[in-house]
């Protein structure tokens, strides 16, 4: 089936079988290039630290593992913001990092100083063991997390799941946590690229695997975060990351049980290569802020939706800015389908959570315009 190609569809969307029968399916619909009546909206980590009710369930949880372990409390914070906003999509509570977890490299998260693992991938016997998890096994909670959130959304959005991308998760493996500069994976990266070759081999492997165990519990619609993959050259990217996403996405289910399952590809930092991105076989591709609208469109908004892309520091300033912006990203869009409202990156912590709402009036008032 080729993608964004309407008349392929038809035999899925059509009066008497409505996509994945939701009740809400703008999302989906804008994934696919489709007429909406509206642009559809979601945000980055939707569900997180700008919440009160989401810190009261962490802390009921007693840690961020603890939430994110438990299919209960992660289905509970799933639909907190859905409860408060009008949104268009639900995006599953989890960690980009529990692949790494389920390889055994022992996540832990230091206290103000985000996630570590145990054991990072240092030598080069470390990491001809990795192997690649089963997510039935080892990554479970989460695809129970997916059938009760599900469940509890009743089909009134779509479900969005997702991954980290191979290079990412390298990142993380690699340096043994957040880092400023890198140094230790680009190290390995030009010194022993056979090494680094490997480890995204198995993260590329990891990755279908996990978000096709997501699509058969429940997931609608898959994203992979490719966060770092803009910190790279433009060789490195398309030898270490490029690649590895278009792997992802060869492997990655594009139906499920009768229905499509759109994807989203996001590189941060990402706006040089958005053709590239493009090429691989996603539906969507994720934008920053740091790249016009109107521009990707006019490069690639002919092949793939896009996602993106208000500056989340514009939820700091007050409802009549918001709008005015949210209005710009909109007209820079223009007319037509294929666009899913999003912030360039995820939402700060220190939001308040009356503008998220005022965010999400204003897209789904203003965008009418443009359907």
């Amino acid at each position: 089936m080729v993608r964004g190609d309407e008349s392929a569809l038809s035999s899925i969307l059509n009066p008497d079988n409505s996509i994945l029968m939701l009740k809400n399916d703008t999302l989906i619909r804008a994934l696919l290039r489709l007429p909406t009546p509206y642009t559809p909206v979601w945000v980055m980590r939707q569900a997180g630290r700008y919440l009160p009710e989401y810190n009261a369930t962490r802390k009921r949880a007693g840690s961020f593992l603890g939430l994110a372990k438990n299919p209960d409390f992660a289905t509970e914070v799933t639909l907190q913001p859905l409860a408060r906003f009008k949104l268009d999509a639900a995006i599953l509570f989890s960690d980009i990092l529990t692949v790494p977890d389920a390889m055994g490299l022992g996540l832990y998260f230091a206290e103000g100083e985000g996630p570590k693992f145990e054991r990072p991938l240092r030598d080069e016997s470390a990491i001809r063991k990795l192997a690649v998890p089963d997510p039935a096994t080892s990554l479970g909670y989460v695809l129970d997390a997916v059938k009760q959130i599900r469940r509890a959304l009743d089909n009134s959005v779509p479900l969005i799941g997702f991954s980290g991308s191979p290079y990412t998760l390298a990142c993380y493996m690699i340096e043994g946590g957040g880092s400023d500069d890198f140094r230790t994976i680009k190290s390995m990266l030009y010194a022993r690229p056979d090494l680094l070759h490997h480890v995204l081999d198995i993260n590329a492997r990891a990755v279908i695997a996990y978000l096709n165990a997501q699509i058969e519990a429940g997931a609608q619609a898959v994203m992979v975060f490719d966060t770092w993959g803009g910190s790279l050259s433009d060789a490195a990217y398309r030898e270490f990351s490029l690649e590895y996403l278009r792997r992802v996405m060869a492997g990655v289910h594009r139906e499920w049980d009768g229905q499509i399952i759109p994807s989203i590809v996001f590189t941060k930092g990402g706006g040089l290569w958005l053709e590239d991105i493009a090429a691989i076989g996603c539906n969507a591709v994720g934008l920053d802020w740091t790249v016009n609208l109107g521009a990707a469109r006019r490069r690639i908004g002919d092949k793939v939706a896009l996602q993106g892309n208000l500056d989340p520091m514009v939820l700091f300033s007050n409802p009549a800015a918001i709008s005015t912006q949210v209005d710009a990203v909109l007209r820079q869009f223009g007319k037509g389908s294929g666009h899913v409202f999003n912030l360039g990156h995820g939402i700060s912590q220190f939001t308040p959570p009356e503008h998220v709402a005022a965010l999400v009036d204003a897209v789904h008032e203003l965008s009418r315009q443009y359907h």
